[in-house]
């Protein structure tokens, strides 16, 4: 029986981790570091920190080369054969180093509830015929990071909010109803389609860390403030997280 705990490490700032967090990791057997090649090496450079800050007892870490998504073609497909790659390496590694089972720690970014797919990756498992009990340790979410960071509420008064993808509100424009609308996963800056009169816009890149960006405003405003802006980090840095607050006819103090 493997006990796999998917731990939320918040968006790379050790200070995010909850106590829970630092005991599930501490707990472990074993901890599974992804690597995403070099143009993202910070990414594994913040696991291995994190690692280093709440670790008070030896644990061993295991890193390995995450399997990489087709481009192009029918994108669910793709993520899909992507995840069954994924799972297919968390098998022959937990085969190789949980010979007889034992607990499994997994970092994951934000909050394994919101635009992850970790939980769908651990079912693969599950159909494979892997013994597992899936254990979640919430984390901080770049949403909760992105609102603090800026110093707003994510809805307004009595109003829905609706959390969505830069794919989708470029595909389908606006979301009927929503007052607010917070984007994840945009790499094209899907917020330059919209018609940008009354939008004001709450943006951030790395939020929690070090390299931190924010930039708030009306939207026909700062819009291509924030595409430079974006493009510039990514060159810098070689990957970039960002997440960004819609909101009709209000606009940023």
């Amino acid at each position: 029986m493997i006990d796999l705990h998917l731990i939320g490490i918040g968006t790379g700032n050790p200070a995010h981790l909850t106590r829970q967090a630092e005991e599930a990791m501490n707990a472990a057997d074993l901890i599974l570091l992804p690597r995403k090649g070099d143009a993202t090496s910070d990414l594994i450079d913040l696991r291995r920190a994190i690692c280093a800050a709440a670790l008070t007892r030896p644990v061993r870490i295991v890193e390995f080369d995450l399997p990489v998504r087709a481009s192009g073609g029918d994108y669910l497909a793709a993520v899909n054969d992507w995840h069954d790659a994924i799972a297919a390496t968390w098998a022959a590694l937990t085969d190789r180093h949980l010979p007889h089972g034992g607990r499994l720690a997994l970092l994951v970014w934000g909050d394994p509830s919101l635009y992850d797919s970790t939980l769908r990756i651990a079912d693969r498992l599950r159909a494979g015929g892997i013994a597992l009990r899936i254990h979640v340790v919430p984390g901080i979410t770049s949403l909760q990071a992105l609102t603090a960071a800026h110093a707003i509420t994510l809805n307004t008064l009595a109003a829905p909010v609706v959390i969505t993808t830069g794919r989708r509100l470029r595909d389908a424009g606006w979301p009927a109803s929503a007052d607010s609308v917070a984007v994840m996963l945009d790499g094209d800056c899907a917020f330059a389609t919209l018609p940008a009169a009354g939008i004001a816009i709450w943006w951030g890149a790395y939020l929690g860390m070090a390299q931190q960006a924010l930039i708030a405003g009306a939207l026909p405003a700062v819009a291509a403030e924030i595409v430079a802006a974006r493009a510039a980090l990514r060159a810098e840095h070689g990957w970039i997280m960002d997440t960004y607050l819609l909101r009709r006819a209000v606009e940023p103090a």
